[in-house]
C-alpha cells in the first residue's frame, strides 16, 4: 500500500509532468481551479490549486476534502501511483470505478486531453 509520502511524491511527479507539456495538453492544464485529491485506503486528502499548468498542494489533511474544490478526484494510493508512472491507464481505471473524478462539464471537456 502506497504512503502519503509516495502519493505526495506522485502528485509533484505529474505536475512537473504537466508544466513540462505541449500543444492541447498544456492548454488543458492551464486551467485555474481548486483540486482535491482524497487517498482513499489512506484517509488522506491533499487540496490546492491546478494553476499555470501545475498542480500545487497547499494542505494534506486527514478524511475528505474540508470544502469542495471545483475538480475532485478521489482513488486508492497505489492506483494514483500506477497512474503517474503509466502502468494504469485512466480510462479503464475511470470506467472500472477504480478512480472518481468529478468537475463542471466544462472542465471535464478540457481536462480529457489530459486523461
Amino acid at each position: 500500500m502506497a504512503t502519503t509520502e509516495e502519493c505526495r511524491a506522485a502528485l509533484d511527479r505529474l505536475s512537473d509532468s504537466m508544466a513540462g507539456a505541449n500543444g492541447d495538453v498544456r492548454a488543458a492544464a492551464a486551467l485555474d481551479r481548486t483540486l482535491s485529491c482524497r487517498i482513499t485506503d489512506l484517509d488522506v486528502t491533499f487540496s490546492g490549486r491546478l494553476k499555470d499548468g501545475r498542480i500545487e498542494v497547499q494542505s494534506t489533511r486527514p478524511g475528505p476534502p474540508a470544502d469542495k474544490a471545483q475538480i475532485r478526484l478521489a482513488m486508492t494510493g497505489d492506483d494514483l501511483v500506477a497512474l503517474v508512472n503509466g502502468r494504469l491507464n485512466f480510462a479503464k481505471a475511470w470506467a472500472a470505478g477504480r478512480v472518481r473524478l468529478e468537475a463542471s462539464f466544462r472542465d471535464l471537456l478540457r481536462l480529457r486531453t489530459l486523461l
